[in-house]
């Protein structure tokens, strides 16, 4: 049966180097499952393959849309569903790694289809945000969804606007769309999980900071930041930039608060992954004990 080898972990990790030495054992190649590589003009702060790494395997959903687009996991599920199809008929094996959770859920267990938002309405939205403060989008998403109220973050802002602007689009909660009924698949899914000592990994969170300053993030950071308000920007690395290029901040300062929000992203991908029971967790230098593995899975 065919299968499709998924290995995730945190940011900073190691699942990209890991990942090549896996598709080059199989002969195969590799889907990113990562919500901010996906954009062609974000290449220092989403921490893309080198030039090297992406020649050496062929990788599917690097760069491959636009900051301006609008992209989301259900998109990602019907596209990636799309090309394994034509994958498989060459390969046994692919191999699929990111740290995205909700990309990674959306291809493994399928994703509700959710209707298309009027564009008007998310500015809006958006503006409200923005004038009013977060508390204001706490308020409407109680009064909207009460369900989706005690389960969402309340602290992130984009998980609120999604509930929201999906409630008021259909006149329905958010929360009735969402079934939670796995899809089945046709392939084998083999879960891989990563994991490292937490000091060890914050060690290489900050050094991959310090190499991605010294690659020219500050630079490219201000390359975009006229667009600052897109989606796509909302993300650690290039808004604490935004906020020293508004004079809030130093930039020793914003250096300071994207190891910290990188760490902190960190731990939330952690507990993320740590939910899923599928995963069998290793550390990413024993490739030998992970192959030995997928050979048992596949075999």
């Amino acid at each position: 049966m065919k299968s499709l080898i998924v290995i995730v972990g945190p940011t900073g990790i190691g699942k990209t180097d890991l990942s090549i030495d896996i598709a080059k054992e199989y002969k195969t190649e590799i889907i990113s499952s990562d919500s901010r590589q996906v954009y062609k003009e974000l290449k220092i702060g989403t921490a893309v393959p080198s030039f090297d790494q992406l020649n050496q395997v062929k990788h599917h959903f690097i760069g491959n849309v636009s900051i301006y687009d609008y992209y989301n996991a259900s998109m990602f599920e019907f596209e990636v569903i799309d090309i394994l199809n034509g994958l498989f008929k060459n390969h046994h094996q692919v191999i699929m790694t990111g740290g995205s959770g909700m990309y990674i859920n959306a291809v493994c267990d399928g994703i509700d289809d959710l209707p298309t938002i009027d564009q008007k309405l998310r500015d809006d939205l958006i503006k409200t945000h923005k004038e009013e403060g977060i508390e204001s989008l706490r308020m409407q998403l109680k009064m909207l969804d009460p369900v989706s109220y005690e389960k969402i973050d309340l602290k992130n802002p984009k998980r609120m606007l999604k509930a929201i602007e999906v409630s008021i689009q259909t006149g329905k909660p958010y929360s009735s769309f969402l079934s939670k009924t796995k899809k089945e698949r046709d392939f084998k899914i083999i879960k891989i999980g990563l994991e490292r000592d937490r000091a060890e990994l914050y060690d290489r969170i900050n050094l991959r900071v310090d190499q991605m300053l010294e690659e020219g993030l500050v630079e490219e950071a201000r390359m975009f930041y006229k667009d600052r308000n897109l989606n796509s920007l909302n993300t650690v690395g290039y808004k604490e930039l935004f906020e020293h290029f508004d004079g809030l901040i130093s930039l020793d300062k914003a250096i300071e608060l994207i190891k910290r929000d990188s760490r902190h992203y960190a731990k939330k991908q952690i507990s993320w992954f740590g939910r899923d029971k599928d995963l069998t967790w290793f550390h990413p230098e024993n490739k030998d004990q992970i192959i030995n593995y997928i050979n048992s899975q596949i075999s």
